[in-house]
């Protein structure tokens, strides 16, 4: 088992919500954590492989600072302050270097199992890579699409992660 750090500053989240009016993206940097990657001839096997990824709710940013606002109060980042995922499987697809992991997101204190696919790469000898998409119902959690005159959110938004971390010592 290999233990990996996630770097805060080359790893980021992007969140992408629709609204009948106009697309709504949301960007978050500094994610934390740790991944423990189950490592056979410096190739990812995947069995036993665990880890942790989170993030302030308050890195979140659109570039508009009323949309920022909103999406605090909606999400109460003061009693719910991180986004959270936990590793728990990863198993090898027919793609090279394609996984599909399972774990737990938690969000506004709600905690959900999901499963999809992510890409992995080995950027050199002590830094791995990983990105992945899926598509999230914002309503599994607790939380209402909001609504504001005739702005109108739909509840499915899209997140899209790149985590790099570099091995511990």
């Amino acid at each position: 088992m290999t233990r990996y750090r996630i770097l805060p500053t080359r790893s980021k989240v992007w969140i992408e919500a629709r609204s009948n009016v106009h697309a709504i993206q949301t960007e978050a940097a500094g994610l934390e954590g740790w991944l423990d990657i189950d490592m056979g001839d410096r190739k990812i096997t995947g069995l036993e492989s665990s880890g942790r990824v989170e993030f302030p709710v308050a890195n979140l940013k659109s570039g508009n600072a009323f949309e920022d606002r909103e999406m605090q109060r909606r999400i109460d980042g003061r009693r719910h302050p991180t986004i959270a995922g936990d590793l728990r499987m990863m198993k090898a697809t027919p793609e090279p270097m394609r996984y599909l992991v399972g774990g737990d997101v938690t969000f506004r204190g709600v905690t959900r199992n999901y499963e999809d696919e992510m890409t992995f790469e080995n950027i050199d000898d002590r830094t791995i890579g990983m990105s992945g998409e899926s598509t999230f119902d914002i309503r599994d959690f607790g939380m209402e699409p909001p609504r504001i005159l005739l702005l109108k959110v739909q509840p499915d938004v899209v997140v899209r992660v790149e985590i790099v971390a570099e091995e511990e010592n």
